[in-house]
């Protein structure tokens, strides 16, 4: 009889898990302490997991769309309601009707985060990528009091990017320093020439501040510290750095602020030398 995706998803996971050390830290990489051939096992062991969860997600989506759509429908039928009895049927199908919402967000996200994976790179201007992606973030920033200051390194060389994919992962950074600083404040873009020939991005933020036990965390899967959080934005925008081959750190003090830090590699040099000016617009999404 044929397994469903749900049981070979949790044999995925559970042969994953046993691949990697029990004391391992939260929020470490587990393939930095092992050999190259068991790490390209655990590669290859993480693969599966996230085409299995892929499949059971898309098995999700379908009947929850289902279901969305007949709340949406049902929701109509009581627009207008005649009695306090309608009206508290009207108020619990609204509800239900909310959460399916977010749960069709929720799956969407994580749909977004297992398919990270070979991206096509090319030379790219990722001064003007980071000006676009504070262009479409400025006004949300504006209503709530937050100033956005962005000091562009000129002599940045090209940078290899997925463009869309990229602008994912900052407007997921920017978007959590918005949530930092429901008071106001101030976001800091800057970009920096490396003594490797790559670039450095630092998103800075003056709001609350991630604590200390937290910190470990902050990119594990589904981790949030926000109540109605979906705990993958960050997950999916180090995946996306990973596969630009780069990096990202944190550095967050309580009552002071956070600075996330990424690093990326220069465009290689058998590319062409003029880079690409991305000119798409930025599409919206949850991060």
């Amino acid at each position: 009889m044929a397994r469903s995706p749900a049981a070979e998803l949790e044999d995925a996971v559970a042969a994953a898990a046993a691949a990697t050390s029990p004391a391992e830290a939260p929020g470490t990489d587990p393939e930095a302490a092992l050999p190259p051939e068991q790490a390209q096992h655990l590669r290859d062991q993480y693969a599966e997991i996230a085409q299995l969860a892929g499949g059971l997600a898309h098995e999700i989506r379908n009947p929850l769309s289902t279901m969305r759509l007949t709340l949406d429908l049902l929701a109509e039928d009581f627009r207008d309601p005649q009695s306090d009895r309608e009206r508290r049927a009207l108020q619990k199908i609204e509800r239900v009707r909310k959460e399916s919402h977010r749960l069709e967000s929720l799956l969407e996200d994580f749909l977004r985060l297992v398919r990270v994976g070979g991206l096509h790179l090319a030379p790219t201007d990722l001064n003007a990528v980071v000006e676009d992606v504070r262009d479409f973030c400025e006004p949300q920033s504006l209503a709530q009091g937050v100033v956005t200051r962005f000091h562009a390194d000129p002599d940045l060389p090209p940078i290899a990017l997925h463009v869309d994919s990229f602008k994912q992962a900052l407007l997921n950074l920017i978007r959590n320093a918005q949530l930092a600083m429901p008071d106001g404040g101030e976001l800091i873009l800057r970009t920096r020439r490396q003594p490797d020939g790559g670039a450095r991005l630092d998103v800075i933020d003056t709001g609350s501040g991630i604590p200390p036990e937290v910190q470990p965390r902050i990119f594990d899967p589904f981790f949030s510290t926000r109540p109605r959080g979906t705990g993958l934005g960050l997950p999916m925008t180090r995946r996306i750095l990973l596969a630009h081959g780069g990096s990202i750190t944190l550095d967050s003090e309580p009552g002071k602020g956070t600075q996330f830090s990424i690093l990326l590699p220069a465009a290689p040099p058998d590319q062409p030398d003029r880079p690409d000016r991305p000119d798409r617009p930025l599409a919206g999404g949850d991060g």
